[in-house]
């Protein structure tokens, strides 16, 4: 018997990219102080990389079940995770302002059509009878990351 099933791979995959986009859309903040320091820019400024992901975010999150409809909702969680993935390689090697507002808005647009489409790809994929003990599965890795973070900070 294998160790995790069809439904559990598929949930767990879907956590892990909620996850990603949780930790993108806040760990900028606690940097930003370092990356204006190595962009040679003041850390007012380099807010703008902030931003620009959560305008990304607004813009994309309404659309992304039409183009899931479109386009398929396979397809476009996995062009949603490549163009997150790529888009955070991108932000890495970022050696201007310009660069890394550009590449964190094309990383909230990959972020806005991952989650809610990785969801929708669960709800489509997993056995009514099933579904209940499939969200456990995908609410798993972001609980021991919330209780870690609360036993972290005591």
């Amino acid at each position: 018997m294998p160790l995790f099933r069809r439904p559990q791979i598929i949930a767990l995959t879907i956590s892990s990219l909620l996850l990603m986009e949780q930790l993108d859309g806040t760990i900028l903040a606690t940097a930003l102080p370092s990356i204006a320091q190595s962009l040679h820019v003041d850390p007012v400024s380099a807010s703008v990389a902030l931003t620009s992901y959560i305008v990304g975010l607004a813009i994309f999150i309404p659309a992304s079940g039409a183009v899931a409809d479109r386009f398929g909702s396979r397809t476009t969680l996995l062009t949603a995770i490549i163009l997150f993935v790529s888009c955070s390689v991108l932000c890495g090697q970022a050696t201007t302002l310009s660069v890394l507002a550009i590449g964190r808005m094309l990383q909230g647009i990959g972020g806005a059509l991952m989650v809610p489409v990785g969801r929708l790809v669960l709800l489509r994929s997993v056995a009514k009878s099933e579904l209940l003990g499939t969200m456990m599965w995908m609410m798993l890795p972001q609980r021991s990351v919330q209780c870690s973070a609360r036993y972290s900070a005591a």
